[in-house]
């Protein structure tokens, strides 16, 4: 069980925060000291007020929708206000200027052009870590935030990570005097993933938030567990949506087990109230399934995927008119489509049919034909473009001029690729099997082996070759599928739609391959339309 202290006190008390920040204060070309428009004074300070009242409903309208259009309208493609003009609105306030600047530096990394200068980037860590501060030791009792800003609040801070992470790598492009700023022993602790991981599990801890997600499971009052932290919305929404922030910086970094492992007290197929979130819930599936993905998992990838993208089909109205978020959503939902594509060649089955029938919509049946017939370049397409942007958790040597930024990239998709190989054949397997019963294992490796059967020897290790292609066969179609309980556990399954057997040279096969039921189909369709029909007559009556 991880401590406070053990996350929190030896990293961030002896941070040179306040040097840092008299260097991004000298930054003038950084920082424009524009008239602040009065519209924009205005929402300030109706923000200000909100959050000085705990008024929740006023905070999330304002957060919501007034500072997205703001933005667009006023800070298209430049910064906020100064925040020191923004601080005599407010009478200096800290909390909330921290809480600004976290908006503030948000907006910069999202629209403006080049994206952050390197001091900005310090300085948008150390504002973090006056925001954490606050949270860890001064106990905010009389703070309260929407949910879906502690979440993109969480969010944004395991991006800005990632992002300042592949900044870090890309020295390439860089001047002498960056790389030598990036080089000095106080930037090298900057948004270090140490820190990253000391503040998402002290979080985690004071907010009791595993032992409340169990006593929830068990029937159990959670409140009974939550502890004097935990009590309070504010840190049990920031200690769940923490859980979610270190399953991504753990797929991230490449350790997929521990990233499935840190989520195991949350039931992630059941609706509560940290679903509220539609993001959060899309984000949390995307990562679960390219982890289960990546542990050769398919059944269980497969089964996250498609339960999100039912959920997202039903759910798209509520959060369609938000454009942040729709493209956030967007870009998500199309990556689970490549990745459900990818599951389903590797490891054929049956799926719900309005997902079926968006991958042939979105002209997902053509590739997969090519992935089928042993096309690795369209695996390696799918994969880079739908799998996370991996980063190091090592920062690069800074004597060298060459990019690291891809690296991680590349190793992770070499790992998924050498998988593939080994599984190049077992399509073409599968397609000779299902027309037969039974079939001389001799008659099978001639088919597969066409241009060896001349010879003898040939013929005897094209035999032999087959016959570890069909063990290939029975051990990749056996996946641990999750049945209840953690995410880690699980039976063994065969996922094959057919079974076989050799006996004395002989291919034995079974199909078991379980009818379609069209009965529950139609019935389901017409209950349907029975309800919608008393619908329409109490509209219509």
């Amino acid at each position: 069980m991880y401590s406070q202290s053990d996350y929190y006190d030896a990293e961030y008390d002896d941070y040179p925060a306040q040097d840092s920040y008299d260097e991004y204060e000298l930054q003038n070309n950084y920082y424009q000291t524009n008239t602040i428009p009065e519209v924009v004074k205005n929402f300030l300070l109706y923000l200000y007020e909100s959050i000085q009242k705990c008024d929740v409903y006023n905070i999330q309208n304002l957060y919501e929708n007034s500072f997205p259009k703001l933005s667009e309208t006023y800070f298209e493609k430049k910064e906020w206000p100064d925040e020191k003009e923004v601080a005599e609105l407010v009478d200096k306030d800290d909390l909330f200027m921290t809480l600004y600047k976290e908006l503030y530096f948000r907006h910069i990394h999202a629209r403006i052009q080049g994206g952050p200068q390197f001091e900005q980037r310090v300085a948008s860590f150390y504002n973090y870590c006056e925001f954490f501060n606050i949270i860890f030791l001064q106990k905010p009792e009389d703070l309260e935030l929407p949910d879906i800003w502690l979440w993109e609040l969480v969010d944004e801070f395991v991006y800005q990570f990632q992002n300042y992470t592949q900044y870090r790598a890309r020295l390439s492009d860089k001047t002498d005097d960056e790389i030598e700023k990036l080089a000095e022993p106080s930037n090298t602790r900057v948004w270090n993933i140490l820190c990253l991981l000391n503040v998402l599990h002290s979080l985690v801890d004071m907010s009791n938030i595993k032992q409340q997600l169990e006593a929830t499971a068990k029937g159990e009052d959670p409140n009974s567990v939550a502890g004097e932290h935990g009590s309070l919305s504010l840190y049990k929404m920031l200690g769940y949506f923490s859980l979610v922030g270190l399953l991504r910086v753990h797929s991230l970094l490449g350790d997929y087990h521990l990233a499935i492992k840190i989520l195991e007290p949350i039931d992630i197929s059941k609706k509560s109230q940290y679903t509220l979130v539609p993001a959060c819930q899309i984000s949390t599936s995307y990562y679960v399934g390219f982890a289960y993905m990546m542990m050769r998992r398919y059944s269980d990838a497969i089964r996250t995927f498609t339960s999100i993208l039912l959920y997202i089909q039903r759910t798209k109205q509520l959060y369609i008119s938000r454009s942040y978020q729709n493209d956030q959503i967007n870009k998500q939902t199309e990556q689970m489509y490549h990745l459900l594509a990818i599951c389903l060649v590797l490891h054929p089955q049956c799926i719900d049919e309005s997902i079926q029938q968006m991958l042939r919509e979105k002209n997902y049946n053509d590739n997969m034909y090519k992935m089928q017939c042993g096309d690795l370049e369209v695996f390696r397409n799918f994969f880079i473009f739908a799998c996370p942007k991996f980063v190091s958790p090592c920062p690069p040597p800074f004597d060298a001029q060459d990019d690291y930024v891809k690296e991680p990239l590349e190793h992770q998709t070499q790992v998924f690729i050498d998988e593939v190989k080994q599984q190049l054949e077992l399509p073409t397997i599968r397609s000779y099997l299902k027309l037969y019963t039974t079939l001389p294992l001799s008659k099978l490796a001639s088919f597969m082996d066409k241009n060896e059967r001349n010879g003898e020897r040939d013929h005897d290790r094209a035999v032999a070759k087959l016959s570890t292609q069909l063990l290939c066969f029975k051990h990749k179609m056996n996946n641990v599928v999750c049945t209840k309980g953690s995410g880690l556990e699980g039976k063994f399954q065969s996922g094959s739609e057919l079974d076989f057997y050799i006996d004395n040279n002989m291919i034995h096969i079974a199909d078991t391959k379980v009818s379609h039921r069209y009965g529950d189909f139609f019935i389901r369709k017409i209950l349907k339309f029975e309800d919608l029909n008393r619908r329409l007559k109490k509209v219509y009556p």
